[in-house]
């Protein structure tokens, strides 16, 4: 094995080693045999809550180099009552892509989150989900990117939005990093049917974005992809910087920021001025 492989399995032996003893037999709905010497269950229980040899269980906590396969690890984080993120984990230290996480965080926004959105005072932020729906913007985000109400999606408005498709040079070379992006995010959860849904009512509406679809290219977003055409402001140029959230990694908050020497920052000052001037 190779020097990294040899620390991932020796991790994998201890993480394996410390649920087991973290869970007694109650837990597990097993009969409590009496006292043990130790704490927790033993490997041949494990093996049987699993369903797979009590050797086989017993070389995996081992550490050795044998192989694992999704279903196996399913069913020894279930034996083990592992939550999704040690799940996840199991998965990482096994060698295997850990499994698209099912965690919906719902509808609610926090206080904290709207906070941190306004917080970005004049500039735009906004708050998306793992399909890049909009799920919150802040006020300059609004009146940046034309948003009203619910239903926006990131990716749908960048093939869509007037305000993006009237750059047709800045749009032309963006729009397959954006396409790439989407893709790597996509990857995660493939089988997820809500991606599959969106690709292809996307892909009917613009046949640009089917044929960069059809490219198979993978990335992540950069600062291109932020090049608008405003009514009122004219051009405006934002990096972004993306954020994830610890306890809810299916909420992202996007940070907009004027890029420098592009007038952006001039710009979004004058249409705040625009937005808050009293009516003649």
């Amino acid at each position: 094995m190779t020097g990294s492989s040899e620390v991932r399995r020796e991790q994998l032996r201890e993480f394996l080693r410390d649920r087991r003893a973290r869970l007694t037999p109650a837990q597990a709905g097993l009969p409590d045999a009496g006292r043990r010497r130790t704490p927790g269950l033993r490997r041949e229980e494990v093996a049987v809550l699993a369903g797979v040899g009590v050797s086989w269980y017993t070389w995996l906590e081992q550490g050795r180099d044998i192989t694992v396969s999704a279903e196996v690890l399913d069913a020894i984080a279930g034996a083990l009552h592992l939550d999704a993120t040690e799940r996840g984990h199991l998965y990482v230290l096994a060698g295997l892509n850990p499994p698209c996480a099912a965690l919906d965080s719902g509808s609610e926004i926090s206080a904290e989150v709207r906070g941190l959105l306004d917080g970005w005072s004049g500039k735009p932020a906004v708050l998306r989900d793992r399909y890049w729906n909009v799920l919150a913007y802040n006020d300059t985000a609004r009146a940046v990117f034309g948003y009203r109400g619910t239903g926006h999606n990131c990716l749908v408005t960048y093939f869509t939005n007037p305000r993006y498709l009237a750059l047709p040079e800045a749009w032309a070379v963006a729009a397959p990093l954006v396409v790439a992006a989407y893709r790597a995010d996509y990857a995660r959860c493939a089988d997820d049917p809500e991606y599959a849904r969106l690709i292809t009512e996307l892909a009917e509406r613009s046949p640009q974005f089917a044929a960069l679809w059809q490219r198979h290219e993978v990335g992540v977003p950069t600062p291109a992809i932020n090049v608008l055409h405003h009514p009122e402001a004219g051009e405006l140029a934002f990096d972004t910087t993306t954020l994830t959230f610890a306890a809810q990694p299916d909420r992202h908050v996007v940070l907009y920021n004027p890029r420098p020497a592009t007038g952006t920052a001039e710009r979004l000052e004058t249409l705040h001025q625009l937005r808050l001037a009293p009516p003649a």
